[in-house]
């Protein structure tokens, strides 16, 4: 968000989300959207048989165009499909972006993202990537009844507010046409919850998207003050983190709404959705999953390898995405009907805190937004060790330097507040096993 921006009265504020937000609802739905839709469609009620055909024909046509226009693919001989392919690392990402990437920044759709394990990626993606995602996505929701219109709280990473804001009793900013209220996920506590609540309740919304850990905190408050919501949400979609049988016991029986799970990634992984059931499927439409353990070879649990055939932009082919996957240990048929394929659990989407003396607890999903539009950042650790200082440790690429570095701060200030000490160190390596490295300091 421009650095001007909070500056302008709300509604003019509010304006200009209505507009941006409406303009890119007409980028991810036009061109192939509504035909991918019906095919999505479509294929829920399908044999397994014709959904394995159909993913195997995406990923055939996905090879193929990503050896014929990513010099980073061009000398890969197909001769056996899939495992033709090198690993693609994150390292490789950040500092071969221009080697791998299919089309011009000038023409693409740019996607910055933090990730959980810390990298700072910026990808690109052909609008009929976009619109393909977004009709898978939306097919997902739509089978839980969900639409574009109905009233939606909308809880992620962005910089919306600032603090005369919340003096005023505003904790969000809001899209008028499409009926979305953005909170900001940075400033809900304790002693905000009061402008947090009495704003969700006058919205009364009838969806919530986004991170599981910020609508629990005002869940939690909630409950421990014996208050429930005089309305009723009907269905949570999550974002960026894993969902946990605390977050949908406490958030069901304060909000009375369904919480619906779902697995992707800014990068452009395929899709993992939940079903009524409460199962998760692979969508192998939108990509495939392969299980390795830690000598890369097949295995039912371990690290997943991710291929998906949204990603035409800059293709990712086996990627080495950085969560885990376990499979049924037997093939499980799903009493909804559906034939996609079954996961047992996800590991790897973090739901740890820090604490910040000024906004409390801040969520990994903010922390990882941090790396946005910051380059060269290849993986990053925080440790908390005082409730104001935190120790940032980074394995840069050769493009890091002071300016980023900079912009890091900035953005790690806008969450953690101008009394938190920075400590930034340069390393040349953070142990695997700490990939996933926002560590709690259990001060709470």
């Amino acid at each position: 968000m421009n650095q001007y921006f909070k500056f302008l009265p709300n509604v003019i504020q509010n304006l200009i989300i209505t507009i941006y937000n409406t303009y890119q609802y007409r980028l991810r739905h036009g061109g192939l959207y509504h035909d991918l839709r019906e095919q999505y469609l479509l294929f829920d009620s399908s044999s397994r048989d014709e959904i394995e055909k159909e993913s195997k024909r995406r990923l055939k046509e996905f090879l193929n165009f990503a050896i014929k226009y990513s010099l980073w693919y061009k000398n890969v001989n197909l001769k056996h499909g899939l495992s033709d392919f090198p690993i693609l690392e994150k390292k490789d990402l950040v500092e071969n972006i221009d080697q791998i990437k299919t089309i011009s920044e000038f023409d693409a759709i740019t996607s910055y993202t933090g990730g959980t394990t810390g990298s700072s990626l910026k990808v690109f993606y052909t609008k009929p990537d976009i619109q393909d995602r977004n009709a898978a996505l939306d097919n997902f929701r739509a089978s839980f009844g969900y639409k574009l219109g109905f009233k939606t709280a909308w809880f992620s990473g962005k910089d919306l507010i600032s603090r005369n804001d919340l003096k005023k009793g505003i904790c969000y900013k809001e899209d008028w046409i499409n009926k979305i209220r953005f909170f900001s996920t940075y400033h809900i506590n304790e002693l905000n919850f009061d402008i947090y609540w009495d704003c969700f309740q006058s919205f009364a919304p009838e969806f919530i998207v986004g991170f599981p850990s910020s609508v629990l905190i005002l869940c939690k408050i909630a409950n421990d003050r014996g208050i429930k919501y005089n309305g009723r949400v009907k269905v949570f979609f999550p974002t960026a983190e894993t969902v946990l049988d605390d977050h949908r016991e406490i958030i069901s029986n304060v909000l009375g709404c369904k919480v619906v799970d779902q697995y992707a990634s800014s990068e452009g992984a395929p899709f993992i959705f939940e079903c009524n059931e409460g199962n998760k499927h692979m969508n192998t439409l939108t990509g495939l999953f392969e299980v390795v353990d830690e000598n890369m070879s097949p295995s039912n649990e371990g690290e997943m390898l991710v291929t998906s055939f949204s990603t035409h932009g800059t293709p990712l082919i086996r990627y080495r995405i950085g969560d885990s996957l376990k499979l049924p240990n037997a093939d499980f048929k799903c009493k909804c009907g559906s034939e996609f394929p079954i996961v047992e659990s996800i590991k790897g989407r973090s739901n740890d805190f820090l604490i910040s003396p000024e906004n409390g607890l801040v969520n990994l999903g903010n922390i990882s937004n941090c790396t946005k539009k910051v380059n060269g950042i290849i993986r990053f650790q925080i440790e908390q060790n005082l409730v104001n200082e935190l120790i940032i440790k980074i394995v840069p690429s050769k493009v890091y330097n002071q300016r980023e570095q900079n912009l890091f701060e900035k953005a790690l200030r806008v969450r953690f507040g101008i009394s938190m000490k920075f400590i930034f160190k340069i390393v040349k390596s953070i142990p695997v096993e700490k990939v996933v490295n926002f560590e709690l300091l259990k001060i709470i």
